[in-house]
């Protein structure tokens, strides 16, 4: 991990939005993917758990190739062994917060793998998380996706520059489903980024069903239940780690 930028030509958050028609669906699963291991060595494989903290489009550096790479490591906290979470003040991206860290903060390696979510749908989506060009309703893009998410209509999510052609509805959906994982209210049900990686490359993973999100948008509005850690709720968790470890 670094923050410089030789050899990389823009940022993700540059072609999302007006340029969006310029990644193709392959592209943008190799990005997504990218970002996925590039969190998984942070987390787990590094000597330390290091957890970004700013986790969003505009610090994803993209190389010729669309190759990614996580920048800006100037929020950055070391999580001890001996820790499950630190506690300390907020710092980062309203939009791309985790609900504990944005209300309580309650800062651990989920908050990154929520960030990571958000991330995802607006890969997919083309859309950045709040965009003012929609209408009302559907312009927090977290929202909008669970809603689509309820309606068994999730497809309607993508972007529509990508050629149909280039995807297939049933991968976009599962992956639509992982970013919805990814945002969970509970810490406890988030997989860990090691486990995504499983569930983005794996054709045989788990079933997944994500429970409600709460939504935080961009100008503070919270909305929905707030995170809680009771043993019930981290019961709902629907990727089982042991089953992941196994694979």
């Amino acid at each position: 991990p670094a923050s410089q930028t030789d050899g990389f030509t823009c940022t993700l958050s540059c072609i999302i939005g007006e340029r969006r028609g310029t990644l193709n669906w392959k592209q943008r699963f190799n990005i997504i993917v990218g970002m996925a291991r590039g969190l998984a060595y942070l987390h787990q494989e590094f000597h330390v758990c290091i957890i970004h903290r700013d986790i969003k489009s505009s610090n994803v550096l993209l190389d010729d190739d669309f190759q990614p790479k996580i920048a800006d490591f100037g929020l950055a906290r070391l999580l001890p062994d001996d820790h499950s979470h630190l506690s300390t003040r907020f710092a980062g991206t309203l939009g791309y917060t985790a609900p504990e860290y944005a209300i309580h903060g309650q800062l651990s390696e989920k908050v990154d793998t929520y960030s990571f979510g958000i991330v995802i749908l607006e890969i997919i989506s083309g859309r950045k998380i709040n965009d003012t060009r929609v209408e009302a309703e559907t312009q927090y893009l977290l929202e909008s996706a669970w809603k689509l998410y309820e309606n068994e209509n999730v497809i309607k999510l993508v972007d529509g520059s990508l050629d149909h052609e280039e995807y297939m509805p049933e991968e976009v959906k599962r992956i639509i489903e992982i970013a919805l994982l990814c945002t969970q209210s509970v810490v406890a049900s988030r997989p860990t980024m090691s486990e995504v990686v499983v569930l983005l490359l794996s054709r045989n993973s788990p079933e997944i069903m994500p429970t409600r999100p709460t939504f935080i948008d961009s100008i503070s509005r919270v909305r929905g239940e707030t995170s809680t850690s009771s043993s019930s709720s981290a019961s709902k968790a629907t990727v089982s780690i042991s089953h992941l470890s196994a694979r």
